[in-house]
C-alpha cells in the first residue's frame, strides 16, 4: 500500500512540476516583454537595445570565467581531499547565472546578476542544501542497502574458510 501511496504522489509531483514548467514558459516571456517596455520608456529604445546586447556580451565572457573558475575550484578541493560539493554547487550556480545574462531580458539578466554574485551565490547554495539535504540523505540510506556488506559489519567469507565451529559467527 505504501507503494502505490508513493507512486500516486510521484505522479502528482510529476504533473505538478510540468505543470510549473509550461507556465514558466509563458510568464517568463511576458514578463521579458513587460519589463523591456518599462526600460525602454524609461531610458529610451535604443539605449534599451543596447543594454540587452551589453548584456549578453558580458554573459558570455563571465561564462567562460565562471566555467573555468568552477572546474579550477572542483579540481582543487578534489585534489586537497576535500568534498567537492560547495565549490561545484558554487560553480554551477556561478554558471547558470552567466547563462542567464546571455539569455536576451532584463528579468533574466537581473536573474544572472544576483548568481553572479558571491553573497547571493551563497544564499542560493545554503537554500538548495536545505531544500535538497533529505532527499539526498534517503538516497545515501537507500543505497547503503546494495552496499557488499549492508551495514559495515565483517567482510563476508568470500574463501570459503568457515567451519561448521564458526556457525555462530556467519550470516544467514
Amino acid at each position: 500500500m505504501l507503494g502505490i501511496g508513493f507512486a500516486l504522489g510521484y505522479a502528482r509531483a510529476r504533473r505538478l512540476m510540468a505543470l510549473m514548467f509550461v507556465l514558466a514558459l509563458i510568464v517568463l516571456p511576458v514578463a521579458e516583454v513587460f519589463a523591456f517596455i518599462e526600460v525602454a520608456r524609461a531610458i529610451g529604445w535604443l539605449l534599451a537595445i543596447v543594454l540587452l546586447f551589453a548584456t549578453s556580451v558580458l554573459g558570455w565572457r563571465l561564462l567562460r570565467i565562471q566555467g573555468r573558475t568552477a572546474l579550477a575550484r572542483v579540481s582543487r578541493a578534489v585534489s586537497e581531499q576535500h568534498a567537492p560539493a560547495v565549490a561545484a554547487i558554487d560553480g554551477a550556480l556561478g554558471f547558470l547565472g552567466a547563462g542567464l545574462l546571455v539569455l536576451p531580458g532584463f528579468v533574466t539578466d537581473v536573474l544572472g546578476g544576483l548568481l553572479v554574485l558571491p553573497p547571493t551565490r551563497a544564499l542560493g547554495r545554503r537554500w538548495l542544501s536545505r531544500r535538497y539535504e533529505r532527499r539526498v540523505m534517503r538516497l545515501v540510506v537507500s543505497m547503503g542497502r546494495f552496499a557488499p556488506d549492508g551495514r559495515g559489519g565483517r567482510p563476508a567469507d568470500v574463501e570459503s574458510t568457515a567451519v561448521e565451529d564458526d556457525q555462530g559467527q556467519l550470516r544467514p
